[in-house]
């Protein structure tokens, strides 16, 4: 396995160091964030769905509501 050099600005590195964990190399850690995907990503996946999502969501909390404005009620009775 060979070996590359590159060079980071102060910031960068500040980051990358941030993010490494005890015992943890630099190489480890950047192929361990390499392979995160990130919130923008993932929320490209679902972009044909999200509309029945949303509608599932709503749908939930109106039961919800629905739920709670019985048990509301009943208390009060």
């Amino acid at each position: 396995m060979g070996t590359k050099t590159i060079s980071l600005d102060d910031e960068a590195y500040e980051r990358l160091k941030a993010h490494k964990r005890e015992g943890e190399s630099f190489s480890t850690v950047v192929k361990r964030l390499a392979g995160e995907r990130s919130w923008g990503e993932v929320a490209g996946i679902w972009a044909d769905g999200t509309d029945d999502l949303e509608a599932a969501v709503e749908e939930g909390r109106d039961r919800s509501r629905d739920r709670r404005n019985r048990v509301t009620d009943d208390r009060s009775q």
